[in-house]
């Protein structure tokens, strides 16, 4: 394939490149939900207390925060092929770590380094919308985006089917070897050589990430939206497992976990979404997914009387949801090409505020005003967003292009 051997700074893609590039993003970003669903066989396994098999999820969000602001800014630096097939290679060791620990200590290191390195997905991502030609921008990142998407929820069915057919171990050494895998495919398929990176010193690099957002009125506000999003996003779904399993639902946790498949409906909103965007509608595409958003939660209201209530709700809300995110994305790669890595770095920083901020508010505000407090909070904030991105449209409300 000779476009895997020049540089395509405005080639389209293959379909198969593109393809492969939204599989890498679903594997890597699955690492870090893996754990949700295996804790109890964890602690039982290493003989951790409920207090220290929490750490689990928590160390794998700070690594992947670290990575976010440490690792990903350098594709603007190094070679990003060998950046991406180097942060693959080494998250095979970082999921064989956590696969032969013998102890809490070495299974929270392991943890800690896989979600340090599966930033690779904001690396693929950036590398992706740099390659592709300005027309076809927001349909590659769309569809990349959808394989993350699907990575994430496929993550905690897959983990809990094999963890029941041979352990929880048993998915972190099928993720190294799907991982080895995939870091040699990418090392076949990427270009082998690339446009000029910034000369910037490493340290110079990371300043200049902030830089951007004094910079970039685009990236502010698309990282603002991005905070809100998520934060309405994980006000959702951090309390929902306890209206379903309280009476008079009174779900299983399996049945719980399938039904959080519902929101693989949102990877069918981030492909489409891109398109909108290639054709200049990114502003607008972004307001009428907030305002699904915002509708959403009329029907999820209703969740401990009906789940097709919630089915409905979760459906429309994950639409809006990737939507705006995969939107966003688009318009502000477009804005400094040069440095798409650290414009992906400094908007998933919001993402990861936006996110931790809305999972410890929804479990404290369920336990004083149950799962009504959490719909109005969650409205609220989608109320704000939508409030937002009215306040920032341009002057002159023509829709904004991607190109």
């Amino acid at each position: 394939m000779t476009s895997a051997l020049a540089p395509l700074p405005t080639a389209p893609f293959s379909a198969p490149v593109v393809l492969l590039f939204a599989m890498a993003c679903g594997l890597a970003v699955g690492n870090v939900y893996y754990a949700q669903p295996l804790l109890d066989a964890m602690a039982h396994s290493l003989d951790m207390s409920p207090a220290t098999i929490g750490l689990v999820i928590s160390l794998t969000q700070v690594g992947y925060g670290l990575g976010l602001l440490f690792l990903v800014p350098l594709g603007d630096l190094l070679n990003r092929r060998r950046l991406i097939v180097g942060q693959t290679g080494l998250s095979v060791g970082a999921l064989l770590m956590v696969a032969l620990a013998t102890d809490s200590t070495w299974l929270l290191l392991g943890m800690a380094l896989t979600g340090l390195l599966a930033v690779v997905t904001q690396v693929l991502v950036a590398y992706a919308a740099n390659l592709a030609a300005p027309g076809l921008r927001g349909r590659v990142v769309g569809s990349v985006t959808s394989g993350i998407v699907l990575g994430i929820l496929l993550a905690r069915t897959v983990s809990g089917t094999m963890a029941d057919l041979a352990g929880w171990r048993s998915v972190y050494w099928l993720s190294a070897g799907l991982t080895l895998l995939m870091a040699l495919s990418l090392w076949r398929v990427l270009p082998k050589v690339e446009q000029p990176a910034t000369r910037h010193s490493y340290g110079r690099l990371i300043r200049s990430l902030f830089g951007l957002f004094r910079e970039e009125k685009m990236l502010r506000d698309r990282a603002v939206l991005a905070m809100l999003i998520f934060a309405a996003g994980t006000v959702l779904w951090t309390p929902l497992v306890l209206p379903l399993s309280a009476p008079p639902l009174s779900l299983s946790h399996t049945e719980i976990g399938l039904f959080g498949l519902a929101g693989a409906a949102g990877a069918l909103g981030a492909a489409r979404a891109g398109r909108l965007a290639d054709r200049g509608l990114g502003q607008w595409t972004s307001g009428l997914a907030l305002c699904l958003m915002l509708v959403a939660w009329w029907p999820i209201a209703y969740t401990q009387s009906s789940l097709w209530a919630l089915l409905l709700g979760v459906i429309v809300f994950d639409l809006g949801l990737q939507a705006v995110h995969v939107t966003s994305q688009s318009l502000i790669y477009a804005t400094r090409p040069e440095a798409q890595s650290r414009l992906a770095a400094g908007y998933m920083l919001f993402y990861s505020i936006g996110s931790a901020s809305g999972s410890i508010g929804a479990t404290a505000l369920y336990a004083r005003a149950g799962w009504t407090g959490v719909c109005l909070l969650g409205a609220a904030i989608n109320g704000v967003a939508l409030l937002y991105w009215l306040w920032s449209l341009p002057p002159r409300t023509t829709p904004v292009r991607a190109g």
